[in-house]
């Protein structure tokens, strides 16, 4: 066994622990160390009363100096807001198609557009605009409800199917095969028509009898030609662009159980004057059409 050290005059007291005869000595800590931690202890203290820190059910505490990030943000938006206001005034109150006619105000309208797009719009036609199933292509020149601005504003402004809002534009696809309006034959039939006005159809044999059935139910919305009407928002079945898709299987959905997108209002979310940014800058993308004289 190792022989226990003897203690020497001037050794501090010991813990009390004892390992094969060493002892541990009960040293003090250092006291800058001790009052940094006293300061840590009380600055945390303090922080906790003066800012918002104890989580709560709903919220965390709020400090008694009332600050928030959140306060912060609003205020910077604030400032934003008030250096913007005199533009924006005018942003809202120049006709649509007169604002690409001052530099300034084209230049901040696609600015402004620009990052309310990101921030409302992306979310369905995608952060380049270019959509995808079910929510339209901004990029090309193929409009169901017309592509000039005056027409962007109002789709924006009001939605489409939104039935909160009389403004909205309406239209209804009927049903044809979940309503019975269409047996499974007529259905097969113009499916395949519809495929030859801009393709190769599947069933090459039934165009004919298919072209009878569409004059029949179809045409009255898109037109005898299959080019659609802007006016009821029927998309142009001839162009071999296709919204839901344009194959055997989504044209059989699309016929026998219809398609209903929705888009919301934004006149109840944006101010005018982001509403024409943003129409300003879908308009800009490059299908933007110009207004009808």
């Amino acid at each position: 066994m190792s022989k226990t050290p003897e203690k020497q005059k001037g050794d501090p007291e010991t813990t009390g622990h004892s390992w094969d005869g060493i002892e541990e000595f009960n040293n003090p800590l250092p006291r800058w160390w001790l009052w940094t931690l006293y300061a840590t202890i009380f600055w945390a203290v303090a922080y906790t009363i003066a800012y918002p820190a104890w989580p709560m059910i709903s919220k965390a505490t709020a400090g008694v100096l009332g600050y928030s990030t959140r306060g912060e943000v609003a205020k910077d938006i604030a400032a934003v807001d008030a250096r913007n206001a005199g533009i924006n005034e005018q942003l809202a109150s120049t006709p649509l198609t007169e604002i690409s006619a001052d530099p300034n105000l084209q230049t901040y309208a696609q600015n402004a557009g620009g990052a309310v797009f990101r921030t409302w719009c992306a979310q369905c036609h995608g952060s380049g605009a270019a959509g995808a199933k079910g929510y339209p292509n901004l990029l090309d020149d193929d409009w169901l409800w017309g592509g000039d601005i005056e027409a962007i504003h109002e789709t924006i402004s009001y939605g489409i199917r939104n039935e909160t809002n009389p403004d909205a534009r309406y239209s209804e696809m009927p049903a044809f095969g979940r309503d019975e309006l269409l047996e499974n034959a007529q259905i097969e039939q113009v499916v395949n028509y519809v495929m030859s006005l801009s393709g190769t159809p599947q069933d090459a044999s039934l165009v004919a009898e298919g072209e009878v059935v569409f004059m029949d139910n179809c045409a009255a919305c898109h037109a005898e030609d299959g080019t659609g009407d802007r006016l009821q928002g029927a998309p142009n079945l001839a162009d071999a662009i296709w919204l839901y898709g344009g194959d055997y299987d989504a044209l059989m959905e699309t016929v026998n159980n219809a398609r209903f997108g929705v888009m919301p209002e934004w006149q109840d979310r944006l101010s005018e004057a982001q509403i024409r940014a943003v129409t300003s800058y879908v308009h800009g993308l490059g299908g933007g059409e110009a207004t009808p004289e």
